[in-house]
């Protein structure tokens, strides 16, 4: 899994680098293999400061965008804390990969009672 961080009006310090690398690479373990042979799977993060002056209120923003064969998932949050936007993203894409296994294992066992013709 190659992730790409971005970060717009803060500074990318090496604590959120890496804290945004262990939680999202922590995503891996639901991406099957098989998504993995077909090709490398990109997720392009991006990190920002929505405003400069404002200190409270949802003032940190962060979107995630994972590549997967014929198909992109995307998350995004904005929350008070950069550390909290990014767990609601990690936790909106672990639902996202959840829900588009579940779609492909429901095609694949379709495509199989249709090739024994079972219908």
């Amino acid at each position: 899994m190659n992730i790409i961080i971005q970060a717009t009006g803060l500074d990318l310090t090496s604590s959120i680098r890496e804290y945004i690398e262990s939680k999202i690479g922590s995503l891996d373990k639901f991406i099957s293999k098989k998504f993995e042979e077909k090709g490398e799977i990109k997720v392009e993060i991006e990190i920002a400061r929505l405003t400069k002056h404002h200190r409270q209120g949802d003032v940190f923003y962060a979107e995630a965008n994972i590549h997967l064969p014929r198909k992109i998932l995307r998350a995004e949050h904005s929350d008070w804390d950069v550390r909290v936007a990014i767990d609601k993203v990690k936790d909106k894409l672990q639902q996202e990969i959840k829900k588009y296994k579940e779609v492909m294992t429901a095609v694949s066992k379709k495509k199989g009672t249709e090739i024994r013709g079972k219908k």
